[in-house]
């Protein structure tokens, strides 16, 4: 795929119908952060001290999973569009200071 292409995916993703059926990356993320915020503190209790997992926090880390299936091989041209969509969610989620 050429840049443009990931970059025009990308912005159907994230701002085309997903949002009306899934609503606000925001809103997700801060879910998402709050469920893995809740089993790393039961699943691994070393981590008591483990703070608040934030929307940032989730959009980082989830360029970090599909970084790690393109550096193990198994991703795909897709891996691509998804890092582009999750960065783009992570600097509005920035912008906002939802951090």
């Amino acid at each position: 795929m050429k840049r443009a292409e990931i970059l025009e995916a990308a912005r159907k993703c994230v701002c085309g119908e997903r949002e009306e059926d899934y609503g606000t990356p925001e809103n997700n993320f801060k879910a998402i952060g709050k469920f893995w915020g809740v089993y790393l503190k039961s699943a691994h209790p070393e981590m008591k001290g483990l703070g608040r997992i934030t929307a940032k926090d989730v959009a980082v880390m989830m360029v970090l999973f599909k970084t790690a299936r393109i550096a193990t091989g198994t991703g795909t041209d897709d891996c691509f569009v998804d890092i582009a969509g999750y960065a783009a969610c992570g600097g509005e989620i920035m912008e906002g200071n939802d951090v």
